[in-house]
């Protein structure tokens, strides 16, 4: 039987690999936008959030037709008052670089102790359907901001953020390790479980 297809909607390889692997192989076969060129753009004007989230599932539904899922992620750090929040991917500026995001967050905490660089990551999945229902879920993922750019993995601001109670940074962490605790791993997996109840248990 024919698994009904959910498109993932971002342009962001590495966000697209980790999803993939957080889903695994469930009830709905996971394509990416790639499956349904020519590809598109979509403006994050939301204001937070859940507003970009599910603008970017809506513009992915009226362009593929199927159900999508999409998230907006966010670095919430303390210190800098919710910064840089919905603002994480172009905190340095427009055209920046994930290296340029890190380095403007460690200058501005430079100086300041461990037990003042406290910081959440937050997630929010939306699911949208072409009938027009719409379901959010959120992950949440505690911790603080290292003083210096730590490994060399993952994507983001990883290299920076020490989840609470661990001794590496998700850039130092294999990928099974950090899905084990991110805020888009507790999120999807929301999401995924959404999913098994309305299309089933996991296919064969």
């Amino acid at each position: 039987m024919k698994r009904p297809v959910v498109v993932i909607a971002t342009h962001n390889l590495d966000k697209l690999r980790e999803i993939r692997k957080i889903l695994g192989r469930g009830p709905v076969a996971v394509k990416s936008l790639a499956d349904f060129p020519p590809p598109y753009a979509v403006r994050e004007t939301g204001k937070t959030l859940e507003a970009n989230a599910l603008l970017k599932a809506r513009a992915a539904v009226r362009r593929t037709g199927v159900p999508a899922l999409s998230d907006d992620s966010g670095l919430e750090v303390n210190a800098l008052g919710g910064r840089p929040g919905v603002y994480s991917a172009r905190f340095a500026g427009s055209g920046c670089s994930y290296d340029d995001n890190n380095r403007k967050v460690l200058r501005l905490l430079k100086g300041r102790p461990a037990s003042r660089r406290g910081a959440v990551f937050r997630c929010v999945v939306a699911l949208v359907f072409p009938d027009g229902r719409e379901r959010l879920f959120q992950g949440r993922c505690p911790g603080r901001i290292v003083d210096a750019l730590r490994g060399v993995g993952g994507f983001g601001y990883d290299p920076v953020f020490l989840p609470a109670g661990k001794k590496k940074t998700f850039a130092e962490m294999p990928l099974a390790e950090k899905n084990r605790l991110s805020h888009r791993s507790r999120a999807f997996r929301k999401a995924a479980a959404h999913l098994k109840k309305i299309f089933g248990p996991s296919a064969r």
